[in-house]
């Protein structure tokens, strides 16, 4: 870069200097100090093409940041991080102002709390002293860890900022350690929580990382709002589903009780206008609502296979038909179960019928033996007016076609989620993004006493962070923790959910960076040898989870309804699991399940439920680590973000990039649902399976129906509870049609 005497600059401060391209070096260097492979001189040449007199200081460190971001390539990864210090010395500036040093912590937090950003909690309990002590606790260095796309995300999604004027109101460091500082109340269990945040060892979920420390006290990731069959129940539903997309929750939606179109009410009185009208309610209710300037509101509706309009509702999100008979910014998820997939194979009919009609039908489901039962009890009586036979494969492929063509047709084996997990009582749905089972029960009114809204509470371990058993356990420990927290800290819009949360306690933790983790091993994903580490990962984990539950309830007592889980009944995962799965990799285990049985049975569990796999495409950008369970979609992936497009290589790319299976390169789904299946055995409840398909490995670049319907029933065969989306390439080589959750609200 050269010297431009005639130029000049327009500083921060609004006073003008001549351009010192001294000052420029000096940023640089200091930039890619210590980073293998980058060049000061190549940003330099870069940036350089786009100076101009009069320019801004903040204009020129944007256009350095530009050009370390162009930079970052397969050739020379490291940019990245290049990109990441400059973004920082720009946010540290913004939020520290003009020193390099960061603000005293104290007055950072008075500052914001008088800003009314902050919750006044964090000063009413922590006083001058500890607030001091813990400010010099934070290790502003960790900030090295985020590659430029994780800090972007970081910034556009998380920290704390007037979502009008783009003012940032904090810096990373000092937002991980206000979270701990709202969740905990003991110094130690700060710095703990703290150092698990900031190291990257457990992922935080966007309504606990964008919330806690602010005045909005809602971190539910999700919530699960079952509908009964009247007008009070609808609306009343419609109402609670309002309330929670404005509070950053995604919505699960079980329409499976409704009376189908046509349907007589008050004895013929009235006719009914069938689901679709009080969808379009639904739909509205939740695009009308912004999530606090982070994300649009999303919903996933769940509808049984028998019900009389299931094969209207399929299609609702297709581009044929119109506006009057299409519900398309909806997502449906289409529950299955046992028998439908026996009539399938045998290319035999299925019958729907009304939930309203078909009497004790709808609350069977799920209990193969008494839904059966019924169900040929009612294909057999004459009296029926609502009933109608489908061939079973019809059902299958209308599902299948929508599935592929969309890629945001779902599916819950009904079966599968209640036999094979935690609950001892029927489950009924799931929820936005697949990964949560929960019972629930409609409520009559808003303020319903007796009513049960399943909430969904997030967080993920990321594998690649946790080097060896004890940081296994202590990130386990920190993770049950953390959400116990967050259930008491929290406020809760409609009572039903406080009822669901304060007497279930249910925890949904995942996993996240295991395609990054498998590399990391050398590992090929859709390998045996990837089934072996992945068995012996998930055992640990999921006993650990427990442990730290049990250690819990043996603190502070088991949670109030803890009775309607089969831990309760001294059963665990390597119990109740379906035994298929040891077609796969056998029952070899390496913790002690029997000494944990002991100790449920002595002290109960403080959660009803632990595990759950959900998406984590948003937080896997800041933590620089591969979308949860899933292989990665290239070495080098591209990510549409507020300010452009970011660019994310995979972890360890120069020592492991020969260790990564790639999606699109996976002739069939098979290693995918293997690895899956394995995954589900020690999952209590359910997980977001995402499933590709590539055009060109088919003839003519056709993908066959029968190819989908083959995938659902092999995953059903090994205990799959859900399938979320169907990706297929978009043709552009950077997105993939499906492959984000458009609200991101359970997508951690």
């Amino acid at each position: 870069m050269k010297e431009n005497f005639n130029m000049q600059v327009m500083k921060r401060r609004g006073e003008k200097e001549d351009f010192s391209v001294e000052k420029i070096h000096k940023v640089v260097q200091w930039a890619t100090k210590g980073i293998n492979g980058v060049s000061f001189s190549d940003i330099e040449m870069n940036a350089n093409l786009s100076l101009y007199d009069g320019i801004s200081s903040s204009e020129i460190h944007q256009i350095l940041i530009k050009s370390a971001n162009d930079l970052i390539s397969v050739n020379a990864p490291n940019y990245q991080y290049v990109a990441a210090r400059l973004l920082n010395m720009q946010l540290r500036k913004e939020v520290w102002g003009y020193g390099d040093r960061p603000t005293d912590f104290l007055l950072y937090i008075e500052r914001n709390v008088d800003n009314g950003v902050y919750d006044p909690v964090i000063l009413e309990k922590w006083n001058e002293k500890q607030i001091d002590l813990l400010g010099r606790y934070i290790n502003h260095n960790r900030d090295d860890l985020f590659t430029y796309a994780g800090l972007q995300q970081l910034i556009d999604k998380y920290l704390v900022k007037n979502r009008s004027t783009g003012v940032i109101y904090e810096t990373p460091q000092f937002a991980y350690m206000c979270i701990a500082m709202c969740l905990f109340d003991d110094i130690d269990e700060v710095k703990a929580a703290y150092d698990c945040y900031s190291t990257f060892k457990i992922n935080l979920p966007t309504p606990i990382m964008a919330g806690v420390r602010t005045n909005i006290r809602q971190f539910a990731s999700c919530v699960l709002v079952d509908v009964d069959d009247n007008l009070d129940a609808i609306f009343s539903s419609i109402h609670a589903v309002g309330k929670y997309t404005a509070r950053r929750a995604g919505i699960g939606l079980n329409i499976g009780r409704m009376r189908p179109i046509n349907s007589p009410i008050r004895g013929g009185e009235v006719i009914h206008t069938g689901l679709i009208p009080y969808l379009k309610n639904f739909e509205s209710a939740v695009k009308s609502t912004s999530q606090n300037g982070l994300r649009g509101g999303s919903a996933t509706v769940h509808v049984p296979f028998w019900h009389y309009e299931i094969e209207d509702i399929m299609v609702l999100k297709n581009n044929a038909g119109t506006d009057d008979n299409r519900v398309r910014k909806l997502d449906y998820s289409i529950q299955f179960c046992k028998l439908f997939y026996d009539r399938l194979i045998a290319n035999e009919d299925i019958t729907l019928f009304s939930p309203e009609e078909a009497k004790g039908l709808y609350e069977a489901f799920g209990d193969n033996d008494k839904f059966e039962e019924l169900y040929l009890k009612y294909e057999n009586a004459r009296s029926l007016k609502f009933k109608k036979k489908v061939p079973a494969r019809k059902v299958a492929e209308i599902f299948a076609r929508e599935r592929l063509e969309t890629g945001r047709i779902y599916s819950m084996n009904i079966d599968n989620a209640n036999e094979h997990g935690s609950w001892a009582v029927p489950a009924y749905m799931s929820n936005l993004c697949q990964e949560i089972i929960h019972p629930t029960k409609p409520i009559q009114s808003i303020d319903d006493p007796d009513g049960e809204i399943g909430i969904c509470i997030l967080s993920a371990l990321n594998l690649l962070e946790l080097g060896n058993e004890k940081h296994v356990e202590d990130a386990c420990r920190m993770a049950v923790r953390t959400l116990e927290a967050v259930i008491d800290y929290q406020d809760y819009p409609v009572l039903a959910g406080e009822n669901f949360t304060k007497n279930r306690r249910s925890l949904g933790i995942g996993i996240t960076n295991l395609a990054g983790f498998l590399a990391k091993n050398k590992v090929m994903y859709d390998s045996k040898e990837a089934l072996e580490l992945v068995h012996e990962t998930m055992e640990q984990i999921q006993w650990n989870l427990i442990n730290a539950s049990c250690e819990l309830a043996e603190e502070k007592g088991a949670c109030e309804k803890f009775e309607d889980t089969k831990y309760a009944k001294g059963l665990l995962p390597v119990d109740w699991y379906k035994k298929e799965v040891d077609e796969l990799i056998k029952p070899k285990y390496n913790m002690d399940w029997e000494g944990l049985r002991k100790r449920v049975k002595k002290h109960g569990l403080r959660h009803s439920t632990l595990s759950a796999i959900m998406p984590c495409e948003s937080s896997s950008v800041i933590q620089n680590s591969t979308n949860g369970i899933e292989p990665v979609r290239s070495l080098l992936l591209y990510k549409k973000a507020k300010n452009g497009v970011l660019k994310q290589l995979v972890p360890n790319y120069h020592m492991r990039k020969n260790h990564y299976t790639l999606a699109w390169d996976m002739t069939d789904n098979k290693g995918m649902l293997n690895v899956a299946a394995v995954i589900q055995k020690f999952v209590d409840m359910s997980m977001s399976t995402n499933l590709y398909y590539n055009y060109s490995h088919y003839e003519d670049g056709n993908i066959p129906l029968s190819v989908l319907i083959k995938d659902q029933i092999y995953g059903y065969k090994y205990g799959l509870k859900n399938f979320y989306y169907a990706n297929t390439p978009d043709g552009d080589g950077e997105t993939e049609k499906g492959m984000n959750c458009e609200s991101g609200a359970c997508a951690i």
